[in-house]
């Protein structure tokens, strides 16, 4: 984490980066709530208090880890489950190209700074206009983020245990958390084809091919989201 005068907690004490923290801190509050279905999910879908704990903090990124135990839970193989939950989380990578030139420091900090590099924390930090404010929103950002969806999921996971989901309609939560994730990308024309060549290609595959299958092949329609380079069509001198 950031060291020396520049420390986290300076940043944090600054006057003028006080709304930034809020905004920080109220993003891991609202992602940690919504922990809470992935834990429940997790342990309904057969998995311990113990295994839906360590995949938050291990793996920790909400979209890989609701795929994989969606698939698991349908009775896909683990492989379906580990091929949906890579693809998410690849955009990982790129967001880890975008933050490195504004994160430095030492080695420990940067592989800290790699398991914070979430859609939240890089969105939370890009929007801001200058270098002290964009690292105190990713690193507040993520790690509260770190904390309220680890302590979600535990929240989650004993109530998953303590209760019967289906009773009080939990084992809905997963593909609502897709839905709500889904919603915001079907704003764009480009969002909406890729949504439904996406449903076309998984509801076509269903009938012929292995749980988890149908949806690591729906992938593909993403491709219809990626720009096309504009060309150039003026005629060399």
């Amino acid at each position: 984490m950031p060291s020396g005068e520049t420390s986290l907690f300076a940043l944090a004490r600054e006057p003028r980066l006080r709304p930034v923290v809020r905004a920080s801190v109220t993003l891991g509050v609202a992602v940690g709530v919504f922990a809470i279905s992935f834990g429940v999910g997790a342990v309904s879908a057969g998995g311990s208090t113990l295994q839906a704990c360590a995949m938050s903090l291990l793996v920790f990124t909400g979209a890989s880890q609701f795929s994989a135990v969606s698939v698991i839970a349908a009775g896909g193989s683990t492989g379906s489950a580990l091929g949906g939950a890579l693809l998410l989380s690849a955009r990982n990578g790129v967001y880890g190209l975008a933050m490195s030139r504004h994160l430095d420091g030492p080695l420990v900090n940067r592989l800290v700074a790699a398991q914070l590099t979430i859609d939240e924390s890089t969105e939370m930090a890009l929007a801001q206009d200058d270098e002290p404010a964009r690292r105190a929103a990713f690193w507040i950002t993520g790690l509260s983020v770190f904390v309220f969806w680890n302590l979600g999921t535990l929240i989650g996971a004993l109530i998953g245990n303590a209760i019967n989901p289906e009773t009080f309609g939990l084992d809905a939560a997963f593909p609502a958390a897709f839905v709500a994730m889904l919603w915001p990308h079907l704003r764009t024309s480009r969002g909406r084809i890729a949504a439904a060549l996406g449903a076309i290609v998984c509801l076509s595959l269903i009938p012929f091919v292995p749980v988890g299958v149908p949806i690591l092949c729906a992938s593909l329609a993403v491709l219809v989201g990626v720009p096309v380079p504009a060309v150039d069509k003026r005629v060399p001198a």
